[in-house]
C-alpha cells in the first residue's frame, strides 16, 4: 500500500473521547476530523468494534480513518462497551446493549458542532456485523453503511457453524475473545480505576465457548441480529464487501438479491481483510471506492455511483495449491445486475468410472460408498482465511484420497464460473448422525488440485436448521447443498474436480462416530452457474492508498506457521497453527504489546472419540514499570454424546498472580 500524508484538509486528532451509552456507560472513541470542522461541520464515519483502540488496531486505524477524515469527515472509532477504555463489561456478541449502544452513540455525534448531523457506518467483520445490525434499527442520523466481511445470517455463514456443521474456527474465535477480553484498560487514560475496570472484565466476561455450543441448531439466539429474519428493516443505501478467501462471501450476494434499496457488492481475492490491505493481492484503492460512496451519500454529491454495475468481483484465473505468490492471477469484471437476467447453470452428473458427465450422458445408476478417515482435512486451510501464512487449502489430492472424486474430461474450451454452484446427491447413511463435505477443484494439466469451493451439510439437518431430524439408516434421501459463491476461469485442458467426504477435520467437528455414505451415480449431479462467454465488461482499480501508520519500534518478529505432523508409531496427526504477532513499541504512547498464539488440532486414526482441539494465547503489555500478561488456555474434545470443554485464565500484574479462573464444562451434543 502505498502511503500519502499530505491530504485537502490538515486534520486534528482527539486521543479519547468520551461519548455516552443507552444507560449513560461511558464509551471510549478515538477522533479524527478536519481542523476547521468547528466552523465547517463534515458527515461522520464510526466504526465500533472491540478490538482495542489504543493498541489491537491502532495501525489499520491510522492509516485508513486519517485518510478520509483528511478528505473532509470526522472519523470516529469507538470501542464497544467492555473493551478498551470503554466502561462496563463485554459478555458476547452483538447483544442488545451492544446494538442499544451504537444508536445512542449515533446520535450524540449526530449533535455535536462539528457534525452535519449525518453518519454512516462501517467495519469489516465485527465492525460490518453491527453496521447491518444497527442500520436495521433505523436510527436518523444513519444514512449509509459499508460493510466488509460480515454476515445477515448468524448462523448459516458465521465462524460458528456451516450448514448445521459446527466448525473447527468456532473453537479457535472463542479463544481469540477468551484473550483480548483479559487485556485491562490503559491506565494513562483512565487512571487509578483501571485495576477494578480490569478485575470485573476478568471476573465477568465469561467462557464465550460454552454459550455458543449451547446453541447447536439455528433458535432465537442466532436469529437474533441476524438481518435476513427482516431485510425490509435496512432501508439505507449498503456497500456489501468480501472475498474469495474469506469465510464471508455468500452474505454479499444475498444483501443484492435481498435488500430493496441501492445496494453494491466489491468480492476480491482476498481473505479476511480490508481491500486496501487485501491479501493474496492486488489490492485497491479501497479508500478511493469509500470516499466515493460517502460524498454521494452523506455529502449529497450527485456522482452517479448509484448507476453504475451493482457488482465488482474479481474473476480468478487458474493457480497452483495455496500459491505462494503474493498476487492472484484474474481480471476484474462487473455486473449490472444480480442475479444476472442470463444466467445459466451447467448440470453435471456424477457417473460411474468417477466421470461428471454431461446432462444426458449418465451411463447407468449405481451405488458408490465413502466412509472417510477422520483426519481428512488438515490441508484443508482455514474457514475464515487471513492470508497469514498457509492458512489457504494445499493441494486436494492428499485430501482426495479419503472421498469420492468424480471429474470431467479435459475441458475442450475454458469456461468462467460466477455464483454459487449446488450440489444434489442422492444418498443413504449408515448412522443417524452424518455430514458430507463436497469440494469443486481445478485439476490442473500437471494433477495439482487447487480448491475452488466447498459446501458443508450435516445431513440432519437437511429439512430444517432449526428444527434437525435424525437419519434412518439405510434410507435413501435427496439433498441439496449449496457450495460457497465463487468466480473462476477454468482454462482449456484443465478438468473441473468434485469430491465428496464424510469428514473434513478441523474445519469442520467431526460427527461423532465413523460414518459411511452410499451415493448414488446417476441420481447425483452438480449444477454450476456459468458466466457467458464473451461478456466483456470489465473494471479497473486503483493503487491501494492510505495515511501514515503509527510509529512502531520492532522488538520481537512475528511468526506465522501451519505444519502437519504426522506420528506414525502413536497412530496420531497434528495440525499445528502458530500464530506469533511478535512485540512492538507504539512509540507515540511508549506502550509495548506482545501476543502469541499456538493452536493444536489432534486425532487418532480410526478414533472418533480422538479428537482434540486445543489452544493457548499469551498476551502482554508494558509501560516503564507498569508490566500486564495473561495466559489463556482452552481445550475442546467430544464423545459420541458431549463435547467438553476446559479452561484456564491467568492474569499478572507484574510478577504478581491478579485473577486466576477455570472451567469444566460437559454440553450434551445436539444433532451434531
Amino acid at each position: 500500500m502505498k502511503t500519502v500524508d499530505s491530504f485537502p484538509h490538515e486534520i486534528i486528532e482527539e486521543e479519547n473521547v468520551w461519548i455516552p451509552g443507552a444507560d449513560g456507560c461511558k464509551l471510549a472513541a478515538r477522533i479524527w476530523r478536519p481542523v476547521d470542522s468547528d466552523d465547517r461541520p463534515v458527515p461522520v464515519i464510526l466504526e465500533y468494534i472491540p478490538y482495542r483502540k489504543r493498541f489491537g488496531t491502532t495501525v489499520r486505524d491510522e492509516q485508513t480513518h486519517k485518510y478520509l477524515a483528511g478528505h473532509g469527515y470526522a472519523c470516529v472509532r469507538l470501542d464497544i462497551r467492555g473493551s478498551g477504555e470503554s466502561e462496563g463489561v463485554l459478555k458476547d456478541e452483538y447483544l442488545q446493549s451492544e446494538l442499544d449502544d451504537g444508536v445512542a452513540a449515533i446520535n450524540w455525534l449526530a449533535k455535536q458542532p462539528w457534525s452535519t448531523g449525518k453518519v454512516g457506518m462501517m467495519g469489516i467483520s465485527w465492525g460490518g456485523f453491527n453496521a447491518l445490525q444497527i442500520a436495521a434499527m433505523r436510527p436518523e442520523p444513519l444514512k449509509a453503511i459499508i460493510s466488509v466481511s460480515s454476515s445477515d445470517d448468524r448462523y448459516a455463514d458465521d465462524i460458528h457453524h456451516m450448514g448445521g456443521v459446527l466448525l473447527g474456527d468456532n473453537l479457535s474465535w472463542a479463544s481469540v475473545m477468551f484473550s483480548f477480553n483479559t487485556m485491562p484498560p490503559d491506565p494513562a487514560l483512565v487512571g487509578d480505576r483501571w485495576r477494578e475496570m480490569w478485575r470485573d472484565r476478568l471476573e465477568g466476561s465469561g467462557l464465550w465457548l460454552k454459550t455458543w455450543l449451547q446453541h447447536q441448531r439455528r433458535d432465537g439466539y442466532w436469529r437474533h441480529a441476524s438481518v435476513c429474519e427482516r431485510y425490509e428493516d435496512i432501508d439505507i443505501p449498503v456497500f456489501a464487501v468480501s472475498g474469495w478467501a474469506d469465510g464471508y462471501t455468500n452474505t454479499v450476494f444475498r444483501l443484492l438479491e435481498n435488500l430493496k434499496g441501492v445496494t453494491k457488492g466489491l468480492v476480491g481475492p482476498w481473505g479476511h481483510a480490508y481491500p486496501h490491505f487485501g491479501r493474496p493481492g492486488p489490492s485497491i484503492d479501497f479508500l478511493g471506492e469509500a470516499l466515493r460512496w460517502w460524498d454521494r451519500w452523506l455529502k449529497d454529491e450527485p456522482n452517479g455511483i448509484e448507476d453504475e454495475p451493482r457488482l465488482a468481483a474479481y474473476l480468478q484465473d487458474s493457480a497452483p495449491p495455496n500459491p505462494s505468490e503474493a498476487r492472484r492471477p484474474g481480471r476484474w469484471i462487473v455486473e449490472n445486475e444480480w442475479p444476472p437476467a442470463d444466467a445459466e447453470k451447467k448440470c453435471l452428473t456424477l457417473d460411474v468410472g468417477r466421470h461428471l458427465a454431461e446432462a444426458g450422458e449418465a451411463s447407468e445408476t449405481k451405488p458408490l460408498d465413502v466412509q472417510s478417515p477422520v483426519t481428512l482435512g488438515l490441508f484443508a486451510g482455514k474457514w475464515c482465511s487471513y492470508a497469514n501464512g498457509p492458512d489457504l487449502a494445499g493441494d486436494q489430492r492428499t485430501e482426495d484420497g479419503g472421498g469420492l472424486v468424480f471429474q470431467t474430461d479435459p475441458l475442450e474450451e475454458s469456461v468462467d464460473v460466477l455464483g454459487a454452484p449446488e450440489v444434489e446427491l442422492t444418498l443413504s447413511s449408515d448412522a443417524p448422525i452424518a455430514m458430507v463435505a463436497v469440494r469443486m477443484s481445478d485439476m490442473r494439466p500437471d494433477h495439482q488440485v487447487t480448491r475452488v469451493t466447498y459446501g458443508l451439510l450435516n445431513l440432519t439437518h437437511r429439512n430444517s436448521r432449526q428444527h434437525p431430524e435424525r437419519l434412518e439408516p439405510g434410507e435413501k434421501y435427496k439433498i441439496r447443498l449449496p457450495l460457497n459463491h465463487i468466480a473462476q476461469h477454468f482454462p482449456k485442458g484443465h478438468r473441473i474436480r468434485i469430491a465428496v467426504s464424510t469428514v473434513y477435520w478441523p474445519l469442520a467437528w467431526t460427527p461423532p462416530q465413523s460414518t459411511r455414505l452410499r451415493i448414488w451415480t446417476g441420481e447425483s449431479r452438480i449444477f454450476i452457474p456459468m458466466r457467458p462467454a464473451g461478456r466483456g465488461e470489465e473494471k479497473q482499480f486503483d493503487e491501494a492508498v492510505g495515511a501514515p501508520g503509527p510509529a512502531i519500534t520492532p522488538l520481537e518478529t512475528p511468526e506465522h506457521a501451519w505444519r502437519v505432523v504426522r506420528d506414525l508409531g502413536k497412530n496420531t496427526s497434528e495440525l499445528q497453527v502458530i500464530d506469533d504477532r511478535g512485540v512492538m513499541r507504539l512509540d507515540d504512547i511508549d506502550l509495548t504489546v506482545g501476543a502469541r498464539a499456538t493452536e493444536t488440532y489432534s486425532a487418532e486414526t480410526g478414533d472418533f472419540t480422538s479428537v482434540r482441539g486445543e489452544t493457548e494465547w499469551r498476551r502482554m503489555l508494558r509501560r516503564g514499570d507498569w508490566t500486564v500478561t495473561t495466559r489463556t488456555r482452552t481445550c475442546l474434545r467430544s464423545d459420541r454424546d458431549n463435547f467438553y470443554i476446559d479452561a484456564e485464565l491467568d492474569a499478572f500484574e507484574g510478577e504478581s498472580r491478579f485473577v486466576c479462573k477455570s472451567w469444566s464444562e460437559i454440553i450434551p451434543r445436539d444433532h451434531v
